[in-house]
């Protein structure tokens, strides 16, 4: 059923990015960098310094040529017209980077790392301007579209974070094991054999809404009000941690991938939009924002946990090995899910919505 790109690499692949004119980046084990056209023929490939693994590939929305890598605790700037050496390079971080986020304006860059420290890159002026922090690994930030000074964040540590670049600590923390805690669920006493470690965050392109994927198989998808976020849905379709979300262009999509092999498509427009325009809903968000609500708030994510117990994946790829990275675009006409695992090719999908 797959397709696969094959000859860009020689080790296994670790992320995936695509810009707007439809060519693919992945990085991989190792330092290897391949550029793909939209049949799958390599277009390009690069042997990054010291061969560290390329741990995040993100291209700039304002300008598509401009690729933006970590590999170790390095970050390089390459051009893809001409991928040759490092456009421009910076050490910012003390360990090994996880994840890169630019925003939409490309004035700044953020970059996760393995000591939980977040850097904040002032593109312009080619520094740090500030440096956020989780207390374990932090393993995804993203920049919130149309709000290029806010980031979500999220962690080892179990803690999903709401920043505003203009604060050095968190506008809004939640910690993942506390609200399953919360919830007198039979999952609850689970948790502490299988904690929900946060590995990746997607944002939708209102910018309001993200999803968050975490080692408990669980996806839990959060609104932002202001300075706070609210949980608004949570279900589980993968067996073992979820390592990947990425919301679809059209916010009503959501794709995710998992350590069981599986690659799956959910509609959450409908679930979110009946928290959204219910008036009882509502008014609980209202009384929930009362520091002494928080029973009510854990008795609110309670009904709403077993309300979503119905959700289901609308496509199911039996893909087989481990998820590294899912990215989309749209080949010949038609949407594609691009998928980096544990082998060095790509493997390429139909996407084919219900």
């Amino acid at each position: 059923m797959a397709d696969k790109w094959t000859g860009g690499h020689s080790s296994s692949i670790l992320c995936l990015n695509t810009n707007t004119e439809g060519l693919v980046a992945s990085g991989a084990e190792r330092g290897e960098l391949t550029l793909w056209d939209g049949g799958g023929t390599p277009a390009g490939q690069l042997q990054l310094p010291k061969a560290d693994d390329v741990t995040s590939v993100v291209f700039s929305a304002r300008h598509p040529t401009r690729l933006y890598t970590s590999h170790g605790e390095t970050i390089s700037l390459l051009d893809v017209r001409s991928l040759k050496e490092p456009v421009e390079r910076f050490h910012v971080n003390e360990e090994e980077i996880n994840c890169l986020s630019v925003n939409e304006t490309e004035s700044f860059l953020a970059a996760a790392d393995d000591s939980g420290a977040i850097k904040i890159m002032d593109l312009e002026n080619k520094k740090v301007s500030r440096s956020l922090r989780h207390s374990n690994i932090c393993s995804s930030v993203v920049f919130r579209p149309q709000r290029p000074q806010s980031l979500v964040s999220c962690g080892l540590d179990m803690q999903v974070m709401l920043w505003n670049l203009q604060k050095a600590r968190p506008l809004w923390t939640t910690n993942l094991q506390e609200c399953d805690t919360e919830e007198d669920s039979p999952q609850s006493a689970g948790q502490f054999f299988n904690p929900p470690l946060a590995h990746s965050l997607s944002v939708a392109s209102c910018g309001n809404i993200f999803g968050c994927g975490a080692q408990d198989g669980k996806v839990r998808i959060f609104r932002v009000t202001g300075v706070k976020f609210e949980r608004e849905l949570e279900f589980q379709g993968h067996s073992l941690g979820v390592s990947q979300v990425l919301f679809m262009p059209d916010a009503s999509w959501l794709l995710t991938g998992g350590n069981d092999g599986k690659i799956l498509l959910w509609d959450v427009s409908s679930e979110v939009g009946k928290q959204q325009k219910s008036p009882a809903k509502s008014l609980q968000r209202r009384k929930a924002q009362a520091p002494t609500s928080t029973k009510k708030d854990g008795k609110l994510n309670k009904v709403a946990s077993n309300e979503h117990a119905r959700v289901l994946p609308k496509l199911t790829i039996e893909h087989g090995e481990k998820v590294n990275w899912i990215s989309c675009t749209e080949i010949k006409g038609s949407k594609r899910v691009l998928v980096a695992d544990q082998s060095s090719s790509v493997s390429v999908y139909p996407l084919l919505e219900p």
